[in-house]
């Protein structure tokens, strides 16, 4: 497919003058209602300012406008009168079984789309060659700030694009410029803004997590080496008094100096199958600092921080049938509570710090356990009720709690369209502003309000 380039603006479109910082911030952080990157403009999945409605029987959702899109699991990003999203056009059978790698061609495609209406303003699409398994499309969502919007491609192209016109303002190709190649499944491992820098991991040898000037694209920092990059997005903690670039390789999690790449600590892990995909979350419970990472087939890992410097030991390791072994979506921890899906497919309450399943249940999924089963899992500030969007396209409101997982309504959204394990997915995140929801398949962008 042909380089393109092609631009739509509404005559009547203006653009918020300034915008939102984006995935910058420490958890707990005060932002406004912006969806601007990977969980949120917090990057923990906890917005602030969305509103949910108390059920769905009083307060039907209300579709406000659909687009076509093409193949994909990223999800999509809104600040201001934009929305962002990726995608992959391709004429070829991209359908493969598990851990197959699979030449697929086509061309990724970047769209700014306006939020009130769909309309497209902007699109800039590239020719790529997929190498990997489960060939869809892009996997990372796309990152916003200020004038700014950067994205990551499967096969590791990595652009930063101006927000109004779409011209590039400086691109690399991460496999050809660090002489390494995509993991199984594809770049997925989400860049972070922090100051001037643009984090990202891009594997080869010394290079696994490399800052960039994130308005040039100069190089600024590089750490590490691993057999295999993995796909955990790199993430900012504060403990022992300093703040802590956290990142996880195929073989190692490691605390760095965020400003310098250089590492503070770093603990030896071992990802089955190269599958180390969540961001670390951390919780404080009863005066100390806890981390948590975990990785398929029951690699888990929970670190003791210290308080008073960046130092790490590790509490338990690989606890078999304990705590969570999340696959492709994210967990959330509450206090001493972990609430996520584990790789069997069910939605698991596990305490922390020993790790113990409190309960767990298939009921998100209506009952169907299924390996790998999926479901995005968001808790706005202001509101202890729990929203999960479920590979089926269904939305579904929830409490949680150490006692268990209670239904409180759910409506379907979209339809499932991918296929994983012989079954319908959808794998692609929301994005929540206000009272409205973004949700993409591969075939279609559909925004709702949700009418609280």
């Amino acid at each position: 497919m042909s380089h393109s380039k092609s631009r739509c603006w509404r005559s009547s479109a203006t653009l918020v003058a300034s915008w939102l910082l984006a995935a910058a911030w420490l958890p707990g952080a005060n932002v406004s209602a912006q969806w601007s990157g990977w969980m949120g403009d917090s990057r923990d999945n906890r917005p602030s300012n969305v509103q949910l409605p108390e059920d769905f029987q009083s307060t039907k959702p209300k579709l406000v406008w659909k687009a076509d899109a093409a193949g994909g699991y990223s999800g999509p990003a809104v600040v201001g009168e934009s929305l962002f999203l990726t995608d992959y056009q391709t004429n070829d059978d991209n359908t493969v079984t598990n851990f197959e790698r699979k030449n697929v061609t086509g061309a990724e495609r970047v769209r700014c789309l306006d939020a009130a209406s769909g309309t497209e303003k902007w699109s800039f699409s590239y020719p790529v060659s997929y190498t990997i398994s489960y060939p869809a499309g892009p996997r990372v969502t796309p990152t916003v700030e200020e004038n700014r919007v950067y994205t990551l491609g499967a096969e590791g192209d990595l652009y930063c694009f101006d927000v109004q016109s779409g011209d590039i303002r400086w691109n690399k190709k991460l496999p050809q410029e660090y002489k390494t190649k995509a993991a199984l499944w594809g770049y997925a491992s989400h860049p972070l803004i922090d100051s001037d820098k643009l984090i990202c991991v891009v594997g080869g040898d010394g290079t696994h997590t490399v800052a960039f000037n994130k308005s040039t694209g100069e190089e600024i920092w590089r750490y590490g080496s691993a057999s295999e990059q993995g796909y955990v997005p790199p993430t900012l903690i504060q403990a022992g008094g300093t703040r802590q670039l956290i990142t996880a390789s195929k073989d190692w999690v490691s605390s760095l100096n965020p400003d310098t790449g250089d590492e503070y600590w770093s603990v030896p892990y071992e990802a089955t199958n190269g599958s180390i995909i969540m961001s670390p979350v951390t919780t404080t419970i009863e005066g100390q600092h806890y981390l948590y990472l975990a990785g398929y087939s029951n690699k888990n890992l929970l670190l003791e921080l210290a308080m008073d410097q960046p130092t790490a030991k590790v509490v338990w390791q690989d606890l078999h049938r304990q705590a969570i072994a999340p696959v492709n979506v994210q967990p959330m921890v509450e206090g001493n509570m972990l609430y996520g899906f584990d790789q069997k497919g069910t939605f698991i309450g596990a305490e922390l710090p020993s790790g113990e399943r409190l309960w767990e249940t298939a009921l998100p999924l209506a009952e169907r356990p299924v390996q790998t089963g999926t479901a995005f899992l968001i808790s706005p500030r202001g509101d202890d009720r729990y929203a999960l969007f479920t590979e089926q396209g269904d939305l579904v409101l929830a409490d949680l709690s150490p006692k268990g997982f209670r239904e409180i309504d759910r409506t379907h959204l979209i339809e499932p369209t991918g296929v994983a394990f012989g079954r319908k997915v959808v794998w692609s995140a929301p994005a929540y502003v206000g009272s409205r929801i973004y949700v993409r398949n591969d075939k279609q962008v559909l925004c709702y309000d949700l009418g609280s």
